[in-house]
């Protein structure tokens, strides 16, 4: 899963010393990819506390059940206002801060890519970035927002999205501003992140908006303090990478607190952040992001500005249209480390006890977890059963097809596309070829029952067509 790393888990600075406070611990559920049944939410929630989760960040994209005019944006599979409810529910009784995040500029695929809405887009032939000048696009945010207020009572925080607003300042109405010098990117981007919080706000006088941060990084302080966004939102701060630069991240929040910033947010990732394809999760890249979040939640008391919180990423897409990356039981090994190293500030041998205890592992090898001790934690069958398909099933049908001198020399690709064979050579391989394919298939049959009770058809088709699939065909 890692590289060839020792398998002594690292630890952080912080040892012997009372741990940075780091507030909220939200764990990420990303539903815009296998979004999981409720009664896997119920399983796996109680361990997230357990293991030092106090919140949940709610990305619903199309799994929220839109109604009226936006029920069109629903997925087959979304949640009913019921199910919503539950989940609620069920994170009040973890006592879970919930934070709902909707987007509400940049990634919109999910609503742009419908004819109804398609003419909201910034550029007409992409579906990711809103269109900040027609009225109608701040009325598609304000309804968007109202459904989803209107199920969650009592939030602190909704998170606004705002990431990544690609194209911004490209479509045809923005070029004409921005050559009339009437405008430009920075402010067509503030200017509508306000309009979105201060609707936030003046509906929801108890509710702060987050944001996320990447669009202000680069915008000039005095001009972020012109725009008097910290009296509207929260920045959340990402950055996913293991060896996180510190020093920018602090230049970066030093910058925020100049502009008026007065509260902030960090934004890890304990799986989905190395590789759109991603289907083994690396513990130890993650377990090396959370220290370098540690070490830049050190050196926050030299500016006076308050840590509300972490929300530890679980990216299940990258965007609408992009593949899965790891399913949420294959990263829950990452997510327990990331968790344990938040909370104590290091990950010695007895957070090491602790995680091996809670997941039923009897070793935790941080570069590499083997199938052989798959644990007994909620969706540990899929942890094993994926841990062993993307490690072996190509690898195995690869050799076989590709070293055995029969298949190679007297039933080759050409020889089956014209299926002229010698019948006794099919002697020499075919008990071997239906053998590997038999085991395979039990084991492909035992992934599928283990995806099905915790994710609907369209994820088990999805996952099985991508990794399987191809190997067995063949």
């Amino acid at each position: 899963m890692a590289d060839g790393q020792e398998d002594n888990p690292m630890e952080a600075d912080t040892r012997g010393n009372k741990p940075p406070q780091m507030g909220l611990k939200l764990v990420h559920l990303d539903l815009k990819g296998a979004p999981p049944k409720l009664s896997y939410l119920a399983e796996i929630f109680p361990l997230f506390a357990h293991l030092g989760a106090n919140g949940i960040l709610l990305e619903y994209e199309d799994m929220f059940p839109y109604e009226g005019k936006l029920q069109v944006l629903r997925s087959p599979n979304a949640y009913s206002l019921s199910d919503i409810r539950d989940i609620i529910t069920l994170a009040k009784v973890h006592n879970f801060e919930v934070i709902p995040l909707v987007q509400t500029f940049g990634h919109m695929e999910f609503v742009l890519k419908h004819e109804a809405f398609s003419h909201l887009r910034e550029m007409k032939a992409f579906p990711n970035s809103l269109n900040p000048h027609k009225k109608m696009s701040m009325e598609l945010v304000q309804s968007m927002i109202d459904q989803i207020m209107a199920v969650h009572k009592d939030l602190k925080w909704v998170h606004i999205g705002s990431d990544e607003v690609y194209y911004l300042g490209e479509g045809e109405e923005s070029k004409q501003l921005i050559e009339q010098s009437l405008t430009d990117v920075d402010c067509l981007f503030l200017s509508h992140v306000k309009a979105v919080a201060s609707y936030v706000i003046t509906t929801h006088p108890s509710v702060k908006p987050i944001m996320w941060d990447d669009m202000l990084r680069n915008i000039p302080k005095d001009k972020l303090k012109e725009s008097m966004l910290d009296q509207l939102v929260e920045p959340m701060i990402w950055d996913y990478n293991a060896d996180l630069d510190v020093n920018k991240i602090m230049s970066q929040i030093e910058n925020y607190q100049s502009a008026g910033f007065s509260q902030i947010w960090f934004a890890s990732a304990f799986k989905g952040a190395t590789g759109a394809a991603q289907s083994l999760t690396s513990i130890n890249y993650h377990f090396a992001n959370h220290l370098q979040w540690l070490k830049v939640a050190e050196a926050l008391p030299r500016v006076s500005i308050q840590l509300q919180g972490i929300a530890l990423t679980g990216w299940q897409r990258y965007d609408h249209f992009s593949v899965l990356c790891e399913l949420l039981p294959v990263g829950i090994p990452s997510l327990a480390v990331s968790l344990q190293t938040l909370r104590n500030g290091m990950f010695s041998d007895k957070e090491e006890d602790f995680v091996k205890q809670s997941l039923g592992f009897k070793a935790l090898r941080m570069n590499s977890l083997s199938i052989e001790d798959a644990g007994n934690f909620p969706g540990s069958d899929i942890f094993h059963r994926v841990t062993q398909v993307i490690n072996y099933l190509k690898e195995s049908v690869d050799k076989l097809l590709e070293e055995n001198i029969y298949i190679k020399g007297w039933f080759s690709t050409y020889h089956r596309k014209k299926k002229f064979v010698h019948p006794i050579i099919i002697c020499h391989f075919e008990g071997e070829v239906r053998g590997v394919h038999a085991n395979w298939k039990v084991a492909v049959s035992e992934l599928r029952t283990a995806l099905e009770r915790i994710y609907y058809p369209d994820t088990v088709e999805e996952w099985l067509e991508e990794h399987v699939n191809p190997a067995l065909t063949r």
